[in-house]
């Protein structure tokens, strides 16, 4: 098996996924805040594609980082 597919399959695992959503929830909901407060307090137009990047961004780092620091420790324990 790649490389690549160990870490997506890593990244899926159900605990790594369910940490990575709650990340983005938090993350998505202050960044969210932060770029478009604004539009939020003064019911101006929001920008939807930036609203959604801004919770699918710190899904894929956390659980990439996640899914990476898993499969080093599992390396680690196979030698």
């Amino acid at each position: 098996m790649t490389r690549l597919v160990t870490l997506l399959r890593t990244a899926c695992r159900r605990e790594i996924a369910g940490a990575a959503l709650k990340v983005s929830l938090v993350v998505g909901v202050v960044l969210n805040l932060v770029n478009q407060g604004g539009a939020l307090l003064d019911n101006g137009p929001i920008d939807w594609a930036r609203g959604l990047l801004n919770f699918l961004v710190p899904y894929c780092v956390s659980s990439y980082s996640a899914a990476l620091d898993a499969t080093r420790k599992c390396r680690e324990n196979t030698r």
